[in-house]
């Protein structure tokens, strides 16, 4: 055995008394590695948590993953094995597959004369895989192996494998990857719609502008009755947060928390310290943070940072794509948790957030198989900009979100804050790793596959993209998400429906076909705001000002609209002096449109880029103004 201090062998020697069967938390006391306090209360707090000593000592920190390792070895008769003195067998790599000896922290080691060596870091999981390997394996032993040892040869092993899965894994019928490959048929009619509408844009100009201004009339008439409707299905409030449980009988669900990260110089160290708030057993919490293998910005930074043993860092080996879900689509399989759940760089939660969680998931019924929490801010005070982007969350996590829920639509998630029944996420595929929105495209696969989404008040601050370029690039993004997203799901319309039903499909639309074409349309509108003021508005011609009467009752409409819902967000958040800034979104809306511009043409040129946006420009407003403390 390695790492074993002389002075346990003296004593066990001076004892007469064999190891078998003696608690680790007695031969740690032996060796001096815990005093009598650290072993009654991480007993205590074993048997409360109803958690493994092992994995409890382990994620406090109390004890080295080597001396853990021969004190459990010791415990239970069995080998303990390292990488550097007995390297495990490469033949036996296809024993079982990586992602779940990753799960089991498990890894078939070795052959001996009699039978197969199982490592294991935590024993009480040994019964359990060992199931799990071919009838054919006759006699299996227990072997002890530091967590760190098995992850280092299994990434070894696997690492290019479970990279072209993590890109390639979902089908491709449900991913956007060739989406631009259009069948024939469809090319051709695609080709011959867009030679028929520029035929008539040069031949027939006002019949052009007069069918694209019908449409952005019903467009937008049809998306205010749509968030009208979810506002009066949202105003009542979210179901409150179940006190959290602090143990018992029920025990704590494994949680993993995956962070992706990308050139995180400014942001990193402190979302260490904002995730070590959180109020949740470490033996039951891991925290992955995710980055790409030659991000050495981002790795220099956390290794100065003094992670805990609970929080490890996974790095995600080169491929065809660099995108935040091929990363997520990677780590989880370093994910040993039964919920899942992601956060961006800049997000501080709620210290009782992950409470809630769990003890809400432990009622709601299996179908339920994501939950979405709400995304406010910590600078809305930073500019203008901010402070509208804010109110645009309020409105949207808020009010409309949780209507479109109650509506029975399927409603596209957000990329943070949202947490996942592990069975779920493995059953729909994960995440499409072309996708750059893959949260809005989860969000709806995931109703095809039956399972809803609620959302409840879990409140995380995160910054406010406050620049008015980078905002405008986010927000592109985000809106080529949408259109790519709404692509893949109406490849196949008939299919689509069937697993949707005809009212969600309708909510499909809704949510993303009109938001879209309403941006798209929207100058068209704009335009007869300036012809109230005298400019000539040329495309109709006489034509003009019949319509003006009814549009500008339905433009009046659409502020009116927009005023009442950006109020029931404003005064549903901790905000309120932001009220007097809700009608200055008239001004900040259009800006999207800029975005959606910018979005249509690298749908066509660069589809699968992640213009990323950089974090750490915007301090919180106040000290403590990235704790949330709210109760919506």
């Amino acid at each position: 055995m390695q790492d074993t201090p002389p002075t346990s062998q003296t004593r066990r020697r001076a004892s007469g008394l064999p190891d078998l069967g003696r608690p680790i938390s007695t031969l740690l006391l032996e060796d001096g590695v815990l005093d009598e306090v650290q072993a009654l209360e991480a007993l205590t707090r074993s048997r409360r948590e109803r958690t493994p000593l092992s994995r409890l000592l382990q994620a406090e920190g109390h004890v080295s993953p080597e001396r853990l390792r021969d004190a459990l070895a010791r415990s239970h008769g069995a080998p303990a094995l390292s990488r550097l003195t007995a390297p495990p067998a490469a033949a036996l790599a296809d024993l079982l597959p990586p992602d779940i000896c990753l799960r089991h922290s498990a890894l078939p080691w070795i052959r001996i004369d009699d039978g197969l060596l199982l490592a294991m870091a935590h024993p009480e999981g040994f019964a359990r895989v060992r199931a799990l390997l071919p009838e054919s394996e006759g006699r299996v032993v227990l072997a002890l192996a530091t967590e760190a040892d098995i992850v280092a040869e299994i990434t070894e092993r696997h690492a290019a494998e479970m990279a072209l899965r993590a890109e390639t894994g979902l089908p491709s019928d449900l991913s956007c990857r060739d989406m631009n490959r259009l069948p024939p048929a469809r090319a051709a009619l695609l080709a011959l719609a867009t030679v028929a509408l520029l035929t008539l844009l040069f031949s027939l100009p006002t019949v052009f502008f007069g069918g694209a201004l019908a449409l952005a009339a019903a467009t937008m008439l049809v998306a205010q009755l749509a968030k009208l409707a979810a506002f009066v299905a949202g105003i009542l409030p979210l179901p409150p947060t179940p006190s959290g449980p602090k143990g018992g009988r029920s025990g704590n669900p494994t949680v993993s928390l995956m962070v992706p990260l990308h050139r995180e110089e400014t942001i990193a160290a402190t979302l260490v310290e904002r995730l070590d708030r959180l109020d949740y057993p470490r033996a039951a919490l891991e925290v992955l943070l995710v980055l790409e293998a030659g991000d050495r910005i981002t790795r220099a930074t956390l290794d100065a940072a003094a992670l805990p043993p609970w929080m490890r860092i996974v790095e995600v080996p080169p491929g065809g794509v660099t995108t935040k879900p091929r990363a997520l689509n990677y780590a989880l399989n370093f994910a040993r948790g039964t919920l899942i759940g992601i956060y961006d760089a800049e997000d501080s939660p709620a210290p009782d957030q992950l409470r809630h969680l769990v003890a809400h998931l432990s009622r709601a019924p299996p179908e339920v198989g994501c939950v979405q929490g709400i995304l406010d801010f910590y600078n809305p005070k930073a500019n203008w900009l901010s402070r509208c982007f804010t109110l645009e969350y309020a409105s949207w996590f808020r009010v409309l979100l949780p209507g479109f829920a109650r509506l029975g639509f399927a409603i596209p998630l957000g990329g943070t804050t949202v947490f996942f029944r592990r069975e779920a996420l493995d059953r729909v595929g994960g995440w499409d790793a072309h996708n750059v929105t893959e949260d809005a495209d989860l969000g709806i696969r995931l109703a095809r596959f039956g399972y809803r989404t609620e959302l409840l008040p879990l409140v995380t601050r995160e910054e406010a993209n406050c620049r008015l370029w980078p905002w405008i690039r986010q927000r592109s993004r985000w809106l080529k998400g949408y259109l790519i997203t709404w692509r893949v799901h109406m490849r196949h319309p008939r299919r689509c429906l069937r697993e949707l039903g005809a009212w969600r499909m309708l909510g499909l639309q809704l949510i993303f076909l009109a938001a879209l074409l309403q941006l798209l349309l929207a100058p068209l509108l704009w335009g007869f705001w300036l012809y109230q003021l005298g400019v000539t508005y040329p495309l109709l011609g006489p034509a003009t000002a019949q319509l003006l009467p009814a549009l500008t009752v339905l433009l009046l409409g659409s502020e009116a609209v927009m005023l009442v819902i950006g109020l029931g967000g404003v005064l549903r958040s901790p905000h309120p002096r932001l009220l007097p800034f809700v009608p200055t979104l008239f001004l900040y809306y259009p800006l999207a449109t800029l975005a959606l511009y910018k979005a249509l043409w690298e749908t066509l040129r660069r589809p699968f880029y992640w213009d990323k946006t950089s974090h750490g420009h915007s301090a919180p407003d106040h000290a403590g103004a990235d704790v949330p403390m709210d109760a919506p």
